[in-house]
């Protein structure tokens, strides 16, 4: 059986590491690329620079900012996707409040203080049980491989997203949405209104799992991803 090309799209400021345990997990099945997400301000040239890499046909799944640029590969590129999976993710674009908090965050990476940044982010990325785990480290490490000039293009990107809620309705994709049921950032019930804007969606809500459900919880995600690549639809059979 041909594996399945499956594009793997990365969050602010993380990289491979995110999805370590799942591209070992569906190795079988699947033939896995993480998508650089580093090089470009907005959600468009990001998109575009991944379709340019990309397969002609592929799988796809975006975890936070890599969902907001899955879901503008949906806008730019949908008959090149056969599946889409978005995790701890949103379809809305951020609320005011929200964009002074990233642009304060711009601000203080370009003063110097970027080291700081991630260290206090870290209770909202992970679950309270996860906090005094490896995977604090792990988190951190990731941020400062990626460094802050990477921090501000990503954030900018971010800041400049669209309203993905209109679009979702055209997407006719075997679709999958995960989200981890303490995630502070993009929370259950944003991932409520992904399920319910895309026809035939699953919901999977990970248990014990914040905003890095990949690396929280590794095995749970991994199969509600074998399940999903395993879906047939309209556009893994095309020609």
């Amino acid at each position: 059986m041909s594996k399945i090309p499956l594009l793997l799209l990365p969050g602010l400021l993380t990289d491979a590491r995110l999805f370590r345990d799942q591209l070992a997990d569906l190795a079988d099945i699947a033939d896995p690329t993480v998508a650089d997400l580093t090089q470009d301000d907005s959600v468009t040239a990001l998109a575009a620079r991944a379709l340019a890499a990309a397969p002609r046909r592929f799988a796809l799944a975006g975890l936070s900012m890599g969902g907001y640029v899955a879901l503008e590969i949906m806008r730019q590129a949908p008959e090149r996707v056969t599946h889409l999976a978005l995790l701890d993710t949103s379809a809305k674009p951020d609320t005011e409040e929200r964009k002074a908090g990233r642009r304060a965050l711009i601000a203080k990476a370009q003063s110097g203080g970027f080291n700081e940044i991630m260290p206090d982010l870290v209770p909202k990325l992970l679950h309270p049980d996860h906090l005094a785990s490896p995977l604090r480290e792990e988190v951190i490490a990731m941020a400062a491989r990626l460094g802050p000039d990477v921090f501000v293009r990503q954030t900018q990107a971010i800041l400049g997203r669209p309203d993905s809620r209109p679009t979702l309705a055209a997407i006719r994709t075997p679709s999958l949405v995960i989200v981890g049921a303490e995630d502070q950032l993009t929370p259950p019930a944003e991932a409520q209104e992904l399920h319910q804007g895309i026809r035939g969606s699953r919901l999977e809500v990970i248990t014990v799992s914040g905003h890095l459900s990949t690396m929280e919880q590794p095995s749970a995600v991994s199969v509600a991803m074998r399940a999903w690549l395993s879906q047939q639809g309209a556009n893994q059979t095309q020609a």
